[in-house]
């Protein structure tokens, strides 16, 4: 009985290595690990001895995993391309790919990207990010501007829970002229892959404007593009019943059209990950013309947690008791999981 226990665990312990992706470089390197995306140019290996590691497409001779994974050649009409059940070795420069079918021996130069399949969420899963910018000028004019952001989704199931929020300060010689936040969460209710019905709140206050607070409760469908290893896009369409307070102590409200958007895409191995999100509505009747209010930017994964990023920001009202038209840019430090 001891033996065989000690059998037990010795091929154990021998076939647990095979369980991981392997990449053959041209040099004669052999790396371990997990296969995450092949886009740009990159292949990202996640690997317990050094993290996420980047390797040029060109410098690979072949590879091996026994996972599922999405695979896109040349001429390939899918986008997401073919669900193949294994990658094998093969000569240089090639690849054996099992698709269920007869196994196939392909060029790595044909294949343009590689993915892995989405699953059904059961679990949860929680992303987002984390942006802080400081700005300390000492010139003719003596400027501090504080800008920090904050995005995070939570999925389970067929619920989706997102927030977002923002907080902008700037002094020019001690005196304020910028200082507002926001704050805004919306639930949304998958009714099948791509279709889903989201209800959401927003809350804006701004002490230096004329316009000093907005507050919008709206609810529509929307539709997830995609949602994978690369990004993901998603729209929603909301009817939205919206409150405006001026300095002068004048109150609008009104009923509004809006269509918001959320777009992310990850390039050359997931090192940049280029973004933007925002919402513009149509007022119902004249209180108001239209409202926007946008970002987009840019970026850089200093390591797998930290990021540098820059980006600019558009807030627009135009209505009857007066006009908001902001636009901030900025660069600085996050943090995202």
């Amino acid at each position: 009985m001891l033996s065989r226990t000690f059998l037990c665990l010795s091929i154990a312990s021998m076939s647990t290595p095979l369980l991981a992706d392997t990449v053959w470089m041209k040099n004669g390197d052999r790396l371990t690990g997990t296969i995450k995306v092949f886009d740009g140019g990159k292949l990202l290996l996640q690997t317990e001895y050094g993290g996420s590691i980047q390797l040029d497409w060109k410098k690979i001779a072949t590879l091996e995993t026994s996972n599922d994974l999405l695979v896109r050649q040349e001429g390939e009409r899918n986008l997401n391309g073919v669900l193949v059940k294994s990658l094998k070795p093969a000569d240089a420069g090639k690849v054996v790919i099992a698709d269920g079918g007869t196994p196939k021996t392909v060029e790595l130069a044909s294949i343009e990207q590689i993915l892995k399949p989405k699953p059904l969420v059961q679990d949860l899963t929680w992303k987002g990010n984390i942006d802080v910018s400081l700005d300390y000028k000492r010139a003719e004019k003596d400027t501090d501007d504080y800008d920090i952001d904050f995005k995070t989704s939570a999925r389970h199931g067929l619920w989706r829970h997102n927030a977002k929020g923002d907080y902008n300060r700037e002094f020019q010689d001690d005196v304020k002229t910028t200082d507002n936040w926001s704050a805004e969460y919306a639930l949304d209710r998958f009714l099948d892959e791509h279709w889903f019905w989201q209800g959401r709140g927003e809350y804006k206050s701004d002490k230096i404007e004329e316009l000093r607070r907005q507050r919008t409760l709206g609810t529509g469908p929307g539709y997830q593009f995609w949602d994978n290893e690369l990004g993901a896009f998603s729209m929603a369409t909301l009817l939205n019943r919206t409150d405006h307070e001026y300095d002068t102590g004048e109150k609008e409200n009104f009923y509004a059209l809006g269509v918001k958007w959320d777009y992310n895409r990850y390039l050359i191995g997931k090192a940049f990950e280029l973004f933007t999100n925002g919402e513009v509505g149509k007022p119902l009747g004249n209180v108001a013309d239209y409202t926007l209010d946008a970002e987009i930017g840019l970026r850089y994964k200093v390591t797998d947690w930290a990021s540098l990023n820059m980006k600019a920001e558009k807030d627009v009202v135009a209505g009857s008791q007066g006009d908001l038209d902001e636009t901030r840019y900025t660069v600085g430090f996050g943090v995202g999981w």
